[in-house]
């Protein structure tokens, strides 16, 4: 083997790096010799990933469920990477902005255009009865997706619209205890907390709370108005900010719904979800009436707010 010059200025790099750690290069080199090849599973550890399935009962469609949610939950995970980036970014642009709200909203399109796998792709009767063996478990409980709300927009627009005036001046951790999405998970009967909401509340709640104070003044919203004072032109920013409120508060919300109609609508009487949480008032976005920027969409788009969808998509309800 010929040392070229090339290589010989690659490991004059290579002495200088190690050199400057206080590392010997040598001991390095040899470990580079002794090492395997990388292989693909190895690298993403295949092996490990496919034995993270663990069925509670011998229904064949359970694997799908499961599959399906740990595979949403690594896409949060995905977006949740984004979202870091945008608020931790020193001297934060429109364009950094811009790339990672367009990867954000390609992550939640890729969700919403595979949900069908949860929507037609399980027997209704298996679902029905391996379902009984996840109490009080339930996908109300992703803390990950709580997380994307915290970094969307200010922390109050997380509260219903009719309590925010009273809570305008309030400590992030009392809004904390008016969140739209508690409302989701009360009893049907009693209106009191399940155990679905305190096992949730328990693991997550200081992790909110911690969150949603550190980006007060570097979410998504409050980044998007700096840029505009500025004079930035937030053009292209303005409708990214609508497809994501679009993608979180109206598809993906309505994406569950469909799936909830799908295995758990029986008349007269509707099908409790699992943990007993109030899918019915909590998942149409028409109820909820969520939105991240209001300042962005007309009076008449947030009235009509998920209705079209409903109407297109969900028999009865129009």
């Amino acid at each position: 083997m010929q040392l070229t010059d090339e290589l010989l200025k690659r490991l004059e790099l290579l002495y200088q790096k190690y050199d400057a750690m206080g590392q010997d290069m040598n001991s390095y080199l040899d470990g580079l010799l002794y090492a395997d090849f990388l292989t693909y599973w190895d690298y993403i550890h295949l092996d490990t990933l496919l034995t993270l399935q663990h069925p509670k009962t011998p229904f064949p469609d359970e694997k799908i469920f499961i599959m399906y949610h740990q595979i949403t939950e690594l896409y949060l995970n995905l977006i949740l990477h984004e979202c870091e980036q945008i608020a931790n970014k020193a001297d934060l642009s429109v364009s950094f902005f811009s790339a990672r709200l367009k990867r954000i909203n390609r992550y939640f399109e890729a969700l919403i255009d595979s949900f069908d796998v949860m929507v037609d792709g399980m027997e209704k009767d298996q679902f029905l009865a391996f379902r009984m063996s996840l109490l009080p478990a339930s996908g109300f409980q992703s803390g990950q997706y709580r997380m994307i709300e915290i970094y969307a927009s200010d922390f109050l627009t997380l509260v219903p619209a009719e309590k925010r005036e009273g809570l305008r001046n309030a400590t992030v951790a009392d809004q904390y205890e008016h969140l739209y999405w508690k409302t989701g998970a009360t009893e049907l009967s009693t209106g009191k907390k399940t155990l679905t909401l305190k096992q949730f509340e328990q693991k997550y709640s200081q992790k909110f709370i911690d969150l949603a104070t550190s980006v007060q003044t570097k979410n998504f919203w409050q980044s998007y108005k700096a840029l505009e004072a500025k004079g930035e032109d937030v053009s292209t920013l303005r409708e990214l900010l609508r497809s994501f409120d679009t993608h979180v508060n109206v598809n993906w919300k309505l994406m569950h719904y469909r799936s909830a109609v799908r295995y758990m609508q029986r008349d007269p009487e509707d099908i409790k979800a699992t943990g007993g949480t109030n899918w019915q008032k909590y998942l149409p976005p028409r109820f909820q009436k969520l939105v991240f920027y209001p300042e962005l969409w007309s009076v008449q788009e947030i009235e009509d707010w998920g209705k079209k969808w409903v109407e297109e998509f969900v028999p009865g309800n129009k």
